[in-house]
């Protein structure tokens, strides 16, 4: 089978890719199964060493791998960076605390001469997604061989290119053999990876509809797995809330990426004193943003990736202005090569339309008024999805009630949902389920063992 690559921007075919043969799975399976056990034996500080080295090599290459994002994702070259630099803090990061996080413990309380140790599981399959092609993987694969493990890693088809490059990378930093490896497969060969009894784990971040594909698999094979699916985040505007602060942050997280990100903003959940006034400021912002050649440095938009997302999301914004919404700004493809879209605010949007119950997963705004804080809290919470959420309001204290009353795994008050090395990064429902980054993500692929000794 093969696996193409276009460059979205504009229309036209990078490159084919063979999909790897049986023989040449079965060669990955083996050598990173064998890897492994030479690399669970490094210490912590030798691991870290990797990690640093990793660092190093992605700054280096860090045009290159840049450029490389931008003609697969369509992401904008300073975007794109930033993505490649990410990468390279996350090993920092990992190299620097990975030897504390994984200390051996005495639990308070515990009898003295017990204690719990942490040790890798084996090698884990990474399954990811196209949009941050580069930062999706070291997030988890960071703290996943700092902690021992090894790692193989099967990425969307539309970035094969990327795929091989991060593989070259670890190549390039004198990382072993065997401890990181692409496969270039269809979707359709990754259950048979998951049963595979040498995969010992499984981390993925995509839709819900391949989390539950996936989830199903490793329950059945009983093998831990981390999931980080779609988001409908709700970003709350409280009638005090600095308007002018709220529209600057609020266009960036809904833009970011063209739009195309689990975590960035999609519902805008707006008390009715102030929407007009907000939705005025939101739609002068999304409008003042840069769309064109990503290349292009100036670029703050790009294209979409693929021409079947931006045709599954017009056809989103269609039904919901059919149903009632009203259009404020974009809405429709726009003219000539690429997958370009029209950045779009909705408003008044209501139940039974796509920008209220689904994921949008491009530039597209949805604006929600809401008469109390009551009212917000329910609407933040009407989706099955609970990754994050942003409030915003001049009154702290209040914001610090509402927190708790949100579904979701992240909560940020007057700033835009990230992630960050230091911090649990996942979501409830069917936002998936456990965590990545920070302590709680290297603890991800361990076994927790008791040790006593008598």
């Amino acid at each position: 089978m093969s696996l193409i690559s276009i460059n979205p921007a504009t229309g036209q075919r990078i490159h084919i890719y063979g999909s790897h043969s049986s023989v040449q799975i079965e060669a990955a399976l083996k050598q990173a199964h064998t890897a492994f056990f030479a690399w669970r034996e490094l210490s912590p500080t030798s691991r870290a060493k990797h990690l640093r080295a990793l660092a190093r090599t992605l700054r280096k290459q860090l045009d290159d791998l840049a450029d490389l994002i931008t003609a697969e994702v369509g992401k904008p070259i300073t975007q794109s960076r930033a993505e490649i630099e990410k990468c390279a803090k996350v090993c920092e990061y990992y190299a620097k605390h990975g030897a504390e996080f994984l200390a051996d413990e005495h639990p308070p309380g515990a009898p003295k001469q017990a204690h719990v140790v942490y040790e890798p599981l084996g090698t884990v399959l990474a399954v990811m997604p196209w949009n941050f092609p580069f930062w999706q993987l070291f997030r988890a694969a960071a703290p996943a061989l700092m902690a021992g493990n090894t790692l193989i890693l099967k990425h969307s088809a539309n970035v094969c290119g990327c795929a091989l490059a991060i593989e070259q990378i670890f190549h390039d930093a004198g990382v072993p053999t065997g401890v990181m490896q692409t496969l270039l497969i269809p979707s359709k060969e990754v259950e048979a990876l998951i049963k595979d009894p040498r995969i010992a784990a499984v981390t993925l971040t995509g839709s819900t509809e391949a989390g539950r594909k996936v989830a199903a698999q490793a329950g059945a094979a009983l093998k831990p797995c981390v999931l980080e699916l779609g988001g409908s985040d709700p970003y709350l505007i409280l009638e005090d809330a600095d308007l002018d602060k709220a529209a600057e942050i609020c266009a960036a997280a809904r833009l970011v990426n063209t739009g195309q990100s689990c975590v960035s903003a999609k519902r805008f959940i707006v008390h009715q004193k102030v929407r007009s006034e907000f939705q005025k400021k939101l739609v002068k912002r999304i409008a003042s943003y840069a769309v064109g050649d990503p290349t292009d440095e100036r670029t703050q938009i790009g294209p979409m990736a693929r021409l079947d997302l931006r045709d599954e999301l017009h056809a989103q914004v269609t039904k919901s202005i059919r149903r009632g919404a009203k259009l404020l700004l974009g809405g429709k493809p726009l003219p000539g090569p690429g997958c370009f879209y029209a950045p779009t605010v909705l408003t008044r949007v209501k139940p039974g339309m796509p920008a209220y119950d689904d994921e949008m997963f491009g530039p597209v705004a949805a604006i929600i008024g809401v008469s109390s804080d009551e009212e917000a809290m329910r609407v933040a919470n009407d989706t099955p999805y609970g990754l994050g959420a942003a409030i915003f309001t001049r009154d702290r204290r209040r914001a610090r009630e509402l927190t708790p009353l949100i579904d979701a795994g992240m909560v940020y008050i007057n700033d835009s949902v990230r992630s960050d090395p230091t911090l649990p990064f996942g979501g409830v429902k069917q936002s998936g389920f456990g965590r990545e980054l920070g302590v709680w993500g290297i603890r991800a692929f361990v076994n927790i063992k008791t040790v006593w000794s008598a």
